[in-house]
């Protein structure tokens, strides 16, 4: 017989352990699911989502067909989808490489940010 092996109370204290630890672990796995269970929908809550998803589509539908300031200050506009392909291909088509060197000098006039101002003590 092994010397190392546990003896029968040994294994039997194991298996309770094992057994108490699965029936813990089940226990919080069903409270949790009592606590984050979410609401049923319902026609209210149906018809205010239906309606604010409505909503959203009609201000990107708004917003794709439009132009607009996005960022005065810095000149970022909105263009409408079909005027920015326009542009795309013409100038690109002509030369890409500078079309390329001049969207990434507008992408990062648009994306500046300035550095913070020092403080008193610094």
């Amino acid at each position: 017989m092994n010397p190392d092996a546990p003896r029968g109370g040994a294994a039997m204290a194991y298996a309770v352990g094992i057994l108490g630890t699965f029936l813990i672990v089940a226990a919080l796995v069903v409270v949790m699911q009592r606590y984050t269970k979410s609401d049923p929908i319902d026609q209210v809550r149906a018809a205010a989502r239906a309606k604010a998803l409505a909503e959203l589509r009609a201000a990107e539908s708004e917003a794709m067909r439009t132009t607009g300031w996005i960022d005065q200050g810095k000149g970022v506009v909105r263009l409408r989808v079909e005027d920015a392909m326009k542009i795309v291909e013409r100038d690109w088509g002509k030369d890409p490489v500078a079309a390329r060197s001049n969207l990434i000098a507008r992408v990062v006039k648009a994306t500046f940010v300035p550095p913070p101002k020092p403080s008193e003590f610094e």
